[in-house]
């Protein structure tokens, strides 16, 4: 699963650039730059502000599951530098297998980092639900387990693993 802060500036066009090609292309010196460019600069530049941000939130609280750190989708401007207008961080949404419990921590944790930054996208939230039903399930599987283990002690007297309470009690008279 994705994170991403880009959804609200789907419009604008995004790309991904190497190193080397950034290069290529001349730097614009600010004078240079119409009232326009400057304009869109200064949007840019509290653009990328925002998406490192919110991306940095989604990192933080993701903790152990977020895999590596966050991604940008960038836009060159009129300066010819790139500015982030989008970005993603990997998660971990698998369940904990044959560990509900674990799975309903794991559950709370990617919800809280999809939630973390101040204005989660829809993608954010859709996320956060996705993680509230696997935590809703985990839940109902722990509930079952703890059932079934009591269905065990009834029937058995004891605690399915331990020796019965008389014995213990034999092994220190």
């Amino acid at each position: 699963m994705t994170l991403s802060g880009a959804d609200a500036h789907a419009q604008q066009s995004q790309f991904n650039i190497s190193a080397p090609a950034l290069r290529e292309k001349p730097q614009q010196s600010r004078q240079q730059l119409s009232a326009d460019e400057e304009k869109q600069l200064e949007q840019l530049k509290r653009r990328d502000a925002e998406v490192r941000q919110h991306e940095h939130a989604h990192k933080a609280a993701a903790g152990q599951f977020a895999s590596g750190g966050p991604s940008y989708d960038y836009e060159t401007g009129p300066d010819g530098k790139q500015y982030a207008v989008g970005g993603e961080v990997q998660i971990d949404t698998s369940e904990v297998p044959n560990d509900p419990q674990a799975t309903m921590k794991k559950a709370q944790q990617i919800k809280r980092a999809a939630l973390a930054p101040k204005d989660p996208s829809s993608q954010d939230r859709k996320i956060a639900a996705e993680a509230s039903k696997m935590e809703a399930k985990a839940r109902q599987e722990l509930g079952e387990l703890k059932r079934e283990e009591k269905q065990l002690y009834n029937q058995n007297g004891q605690k399915a693993g331990h020796l019965p309470q008389a014995a213990v009690f034999d092994l220190f008279v």
